[in-house]
């Protein structure tokens, strides 16, 4: 495991970091502040803005500084990476600059925008494989091949010096008493640079890193006090979905890092929109990352009359997933509730409904004729106060002699379920119900029918493209008792990763038999 040893390493840090080359390409951006924010939250929220650079995010500044330094026969030689998103925007950039010939290994299910952007920027990309390891190990297949130098996103000394450059920024831009920064973490490079050299300058200033809960490596590997690798990852903040931290970047991050906090995908959706209301910017996921990780900061801590920077790091976010975002922002803010309900089947049973909601607004009502005596109604609840306002509405449903169930944190539920509310199918046997995850790509949706085959009938099915690099489906297959064992093997064989939802109160509520 790599470690800092002694003070000069973390020196050799800074003076990379104070002589990184990011200019030629790079701006110097802003510090913000975000009336909105400060004000709901009651602390100075400040916004260091990366997501105005001309890529709209911080990847040029180590990407430059890496390239910038190659030694006249390996820039004749071609540079190449691998990258879905943002790190490839920042080749590109840099390699026009430089007049240095760039390749990309993009996998398939990158979005068609990204892989048009890399290429309007003089790269030439390669799409191979469905992730971002397909890619990477099919990069490194060329660098034997034909010579060429990889530059890796992350874990990568003169990439995290050039990352660095946003840590003297923000010291520079804003001289007065800072309580904490908070960055967001995929593999770390960021993070490393930023924190290696504020903590040098400016010990008293915590740095928080923040993460996906679904992609937390830097947490698993500071609770293991060594590098883990991830099972899986979650996709929706794809900027960070790293399963393991790098192994340059640990060694500094182990040692400057104050505390690490993870969200989830509704707080990060909240705080794309929180972005949006002060500045105008719809914010990538991932770039949002830290003033989702701020809020939930300041909820743990009580957090008062302080003086908090988030980095907002991009803003390369696929039109087609804004609809996903709206519709989760408001549960990420917690102020919708999203509830099962059994009310009487018969006429007036919703206004009376209405009535016991008082003042509060219904976001969502959906509902199927499915019994003679009772009716099943999925409803989206406008609440005040958070997790208290939902156990608020429940408490009053209860007083009422209505039983309700709390979707509100039940994945299936919304992203599938209120979408599909449409009555009970008596008649469907054996039927198991999984929700899986496949890669996006053109024919996706029919190589997925295709591995199900036809062996098993199946007796429910929804799919929602959201622009995203995967897709997800919930499906109901009709599984015998006798076939439990063959359909075992194949959910092994599939390789997708799924998980199964038959018990699931919302299935069971709404769809099941």
């Amino acid at each position: 495991m790599s470690k800092l040893e002694t003070v000069n390493d973390m020196e050799r840090y800074i003076k990379d970091i104070l002589s990184a080359r990011v200019y030629d390409v790079a701006i110097e951006t802003p510090v913000h502040e975000a009336p909105g924010l400060s004000r709901r939250l009651d602390n100075r929220i400040l916004l260091k803005r990366e997501d105005m650079q001309p890529v709209f995010s911080f990847k040029l500044r180590g990407a430059f500084n890496r390239m910038s330094g190659l030694s006249r026969e390996a820039a004749a030689r071609g540079v190449i990476a691998a990258s879905a998103g943002n790190h490839a925007q920042g080749i590109a950039l840099a390699g026009n600059a430089l007049g240095i010939d760039t390749t990309i290994v993009m996998p398939v299910t990158t979005p068609g925008i990204k892989v048009d952007a890399v290429r309007n920027r003089g790269a030439q990309v390669v799409l191979h494989g469905d992730t971002y390891n397909d890619a990477a190990e099919y990069a490194m297949g060329l660098v034997e091949e034909k010579g060429l130098t990889f530059v890796h996103a992350f874990d990568d000394k003169a990439v995290i010096a050039g990352q660095g450059t946003v840590g003297v920024e923000i010291l520079r831009q804003y001289s007065g008493e800072l309580d904490a920064i908070f960055v967001p973490v995929g593999g770390g490079g960021l993070m490393a640079g930023m924190a290696a050299y504020i903590k040098y300058i400016r010990p008293d200033i915590r740095m928080i890193a923040v993460e996906a809960e679904d992609s937390a490596c830097l947490k698993a590997a500071l609770e293991a006090g060594r590098r883990v690798k991830l099972s899986q990852v979650g996709l929706f903040a794809d900027g960070v979905a790293v399963n393991q931290v790098g192994k340059n970047t640990f060694a500094i991050l182990r040692q400057c890092v104050d505390e690490v906090i993870t969200v989830n995908t509704d707080e990060i959706c909240a705080a794309i929109k929180d972005v949006f209301d002060d500045t105008r910017t719809v914010a990538e996921p991932a770039g949002a990352l830290a003033v989702a990780g701020m809020k939930r900061y300041i909820q743990m801590h009580q957090a008062r009359e302080q003086t908090l920077l988030s980095v907002v790091t991009g803003a390369n976010v696929n039109f087609d997933r804004l609809r996903h975002i709206a519709e989760r922002a408001e549960l990420g803010e917690s102020r919708e509730a999203v509830l099962a309900v059994t009310i009487n089947e018969q006429p007036g049973s919703f206004r009376e409904f209405s009535q016991i909601l008082g003042r509060r607004n219904i976001t969502e009502f959906n509902y199927r004729y499915g019994s003679p005596d009772k009716a099943q109604i999925f409803v989206g609840v406008e609440v005040a106060r958070g997790s208290a306002g939902r156990a608020e509405l429940l408490a009053e449903l209860s007083e009422k002699g209505l039983v309700a169930h709390d979707m509100t944190e039940n994945e299936a539920a919304k992203v599938h379920i209120r979408h599909m509310v449409g009555g009970r199918n008596q008649s469907v046997a054996n039927e198991r119900v999984f929700r899986f995850e496949f890669p996006e790509r053109p024919g996706a949706l029919m190589t997925f029918l295709d591995l199900l085959g036809g062996r098993w009938n199946i007796s429910m099915f929804h799919y929602r493209n959201h622009g995203a690099a995967y897709g997800r489906v919930m499906v109901g297959i009709q599984v015998p008792a006798s076939d439990r064992k063959a359909f075992d093997a194949f959910l092994r064989e599939i390789n997708y990763p799924y998980r199964e939802e038959t018990d699931n109160i919302a299935y069971q509520t709404f769809l099941g038999p």
